[in-house]
């Protein structure tokens, strides 16, 4: 039983003596006397208390110290319990001095928290980086298109970089500038004589204004020649224009063949009439006999007049269908009657 006493004991002891390491940190206290940064105990408790790490805060301030840097310990709490990343403002602040670059606490703690990486902005504005665009797409004034890849050569601008456009910013800009260029070239030749009137014309424009980057240089990489766009347009055009025609021609094709069923429309309508009035002749006859308008000789008469006239139409069509009439023998000359 005492065993198990001592045991026990022992245990809480030594999670007391844990517990009072990690609310009171030593370690770190002495390595503040030591480094030449005095922190007192209570602050470092402190830091424990209200959920601050107080190793970051003392390694940073450190840092900040040896390396020159009059930084609190205030701001650096408030920086990490606004979220901000410490460690990388601090050693920002240290590249900036050592480049001699002007940087002050709020601007690289205000561009910390705008989410944008304030140690590599500075790294960008001490070594300018090359941003690779995609193939931008012009068309000259002949027609013909031409593919521009371009190398944009920027600097960080850290007075802008909180609220300043970002890298698609300047890639659309630069995008938009090269296509007006070529636009603007008469023959496509010139540009591939010429390319660096392009970057002259891009670059001349100012496109960095209200981004967080200033633009060092714009390079085209490569022009390739494209499409004949031109001529393309010109094909769609005349293929347009032929079926405009062929619908217009389809049109008075339908119209005539409208315009001709209804002339066969009426002369059925007209042969039906005829075969009425051709029907109506025999009654018209047989009336006639019973009223003793028509007697059997005037009859016979008219059938044989009837008979004659076929007869000569027979004829008539006979001699058409054979031959052609000669316009000089229609009308003979006639002697002396």
């Amino acid at each position: 039983m005492p065993t198990v006493v001592v045991s026990v004991v022992f245990i809480l002891v030594l999670i007391g003596f844990f517990m009072f390491l990690y609310y009171f940190p030593l370690g770190l206290w002495i390595r503040t006397i030591a480094a030449g940064v005095p922190l007192g105990i209570i602050s470092l408790v402190r830091m424990r208390f209200i959920g601050i790490p107080p190793g970051l805060i003392v390694n940073n301030l450190v840092r900040s110290r040896k390396a020159g840097l009059d930084l609190t310990v205030d701001q650096m709490q408030s920086h990490y319990l606004a979220g901000g990343n410490v460690e990388n403002v601090v050693l920002a602040m240290i590249a900036a001095q050592r480049a001699q670059i002007p940087l002050a606490w709020q601007r690289a703690a205000a561009i910390d928290l705008a989410g944008r990486n304030v140690l590599e902005a500075l790294q960008t504005s001490v070594t300018p980086r090359v941003i690779e665009t995609p193939i931008f797409q012009g068309v000259a004034q002949n027609g013909i298109q031409l593919n521009v890849k371009a190398r944009i050569t920027v600097r960080s601008n850290l007075d802008r970089y909180v609220g300043g456009a970002g890298e698609p910013t300047i890639i659309a800009r630069v995008g938009e500038g090269v296509v007006s260029a070529v636009g603007a070239a008469i023959d496509h030749k010139e540009v591939l004589e010429y390319p660096d009137r392009i970057s002259k014309a891009v670059l001349a424009k100012g496109l960095d204004a209200g981004t967080a980057f200033e633009i060092v240089s714009i390079d085209i990489a490569d022009v390739d020649v494209g499409k004949n766009i031109g001529a393309e347009l010109q094909m769609s055009q005349a293929e347009a224009d032929r079926r405009i025609a062929q619908a217009k021609a389809s049109e008075r094709q339908y119209a005539a063949q409208a315009a001709e069923q209804e002339m066969k429309a009426e002369t059925q309508a007209m042969r039906a009439k005829v075969v009425e009035a051709e029907a109506q002749i025999p009654q018209a006859i047989s009336a006639a006999f019973r009223s003793g308008n028509l007697g059997v000789m005037d009859y016979y008469r008219l059938k044989n007049l009837q008979a004659d006239t076929e007869m000569r139409g027979s004829i008539g069509g006979a001699n058409d269908s054979t031959s052609s009439p000669d316009p000089s023998q229609q009308n003979p000359p006639t002697g002396n009657k």
